[in-house]
């Protein structure tokens, strides 16, 4: 899965793309990015990557002990590269190659202004640049010696967009400028464009469900592309954004988060959105309590576990579209009204969902299987990003 987001970075990078020319050149990693001084070699089992102001600590994701601290100035953020040992740190200037088994941050950095999504799917991670509408797909299983070979595609324009390249080699892409997203472009393997939908106002975020589903966000609903074949389902308000999501292969059913109030400065939303990519229908699922953009995970035997403001993770089954259990694990909180300001947040890897508590600067590990807190943290400083070294592309 992938990881989604929305509004500005005002260190320079973008959250919340059209038809181009296709390249094949490697893209090489700038001079001016320089590796952390050397320190002593580390071998961090199942390493957790948590994002704070002014760096990163890698913890062991077994026992959450903290392994190392980097120091990294600015707005970070961090994604999961796909090989299980990388994971990618979102900079002003790129998406930088951090060997989270080492604990270290190598001067490898694939180079674009406004680093935005990073979607792992199909043996491929491609990476979207909203600076510049710059598309990067590389095999991360070839990280590790230098910066892997990567194929490029440029879109029209520069936006805050997203890419998916799937098992066939098409990629799916969206389209807009800086000033307005609208729909998604598909292209073939030799990015000639199949297929198009300019059907889909503030498009934003990405999601893959059971055969290969691919479950784009709009403000009035959702775009689905299956089978060749590019569908709108409706949100059942004028208003309904979608911009946040979390598949699963093990479920034709993508999570959603749901926010219905255009003018809201902050709208802090009490209800999901469950998108049948079968049935190519939409329901909303009443929560009680309020989310934000990193509420939203799968667990996995394919359950929708959304992170509330009530301290709790609700299980939600995607299927009879009902919270069928809560799983306390903090305090009541309340999401900032900057964004980049940190919140709690969800990460799923395994049977293991990790949750930040900024407040407390505590970090949990929840084991699914059995609902339970099993082990807690106290972190030196208020965690933001969570990014595990894992390969499964749902929800790590």
């Amino acid at each position: 899965m992938r990881i989604t987001i929305p509004a500005l970075l005002t260190a320079g990078l973008l959250v919340s793309a059209c038809a181009a020319r296709p390249a094949a050149a490697p893209v090489a990693a700038p001079a001016s990015a320089t590796p952390t001084p050397p320190s002593p070699a580390l071998t961090v089992a199942d390493p957790l990557v948590v994002t704070f102001d002014g760096g990163l600590h890698v913890l062991d994701g077994q026992t959450l002990e903290l392994a190392r601290t980097i120091p990294l100035p600015g707005f970070n953020r961090v994604n999961p590269a796909g090989d299980g040992r990388h994971v990618l740190v979102s900079t002003a200037t790129g998406f930088r190659v951090l060997d989270a088994v080492s604990a270290e941050l190598t001067p490898d950095e694939f180079a674009g202004a406004k680093p935005g999504h990073v979607v792992r799917h199909a043996g491929r991670t491609v990476l979207f640049s909203d600076g510049t509408g710059q598309v990067i797909s590389f095999d991360p299983r070839r990280l590790g010696d230098g910066l892997p070979p990567s194929s490029v595609y440029k879109a029209a324009a520069p936006h805050h967009g997203v890419a998916i390249q799937l098992e066939n080699g098409e990629l799916v892409v969206t389209l807009g400028t800086e000033e307005k997203r609208l729909g998604i472009l598909v292209l073939d393997r030799e990015r000639k464009e199949i297929a198009r939908s300019e059907n889909c106002p503030g498009v934003h975020g990405e999601a893959t469900a059971e055969n290969e589903a691919v479950v784009i966000g709009c403000e009035d609903g959702v775009l689905l592309y299956k089978d060749g074949e590019i569908t709108k389902i409706p949100s059942p308000d004028e208003y309904g954004r979608i911009g946040n999501q979390a598949g699963s292969d093990t479920s034709p059913i993508v999570l959603g988060d749901y926010k219905k109030d255009r003018d809201a400065e902050l709208e802090r939303p009490e209800q999901v959105s469950l998108i049948d990519t079968e049935k190519g229908a939409l329901k909303l699922v009443p929560l009680g309590t309020s989310y934000t953009f990193r509420s939203l995970a799968r667990g996995p035997e394919g359950e929708a576990l959304v992170l509330g403001t009530d301290g709790a993770v609700h299980v939600i089954d995607p299927v009879k579209g009902t919270v069928v259990e809560k799983i306390k694990v903090m305090g009541a909180w309340t999401e900032p009204l900057e964004w980049q300001q940190p919140r709690p947040a969800i990460h799923v890897r395994g049977g293991t969902a990790y949750v930040s508590e900024p407040a407390a600067r505590r970090l949990h590990a929840v084991d699914l299987p059995t609902r339970k807190v099993v082990r807690s943290v106290t972190l030196p400083d208020a965690p933001n990003e969570l990014a595990a070294g894992c390969v499964d592309p749902q929800g790590c």
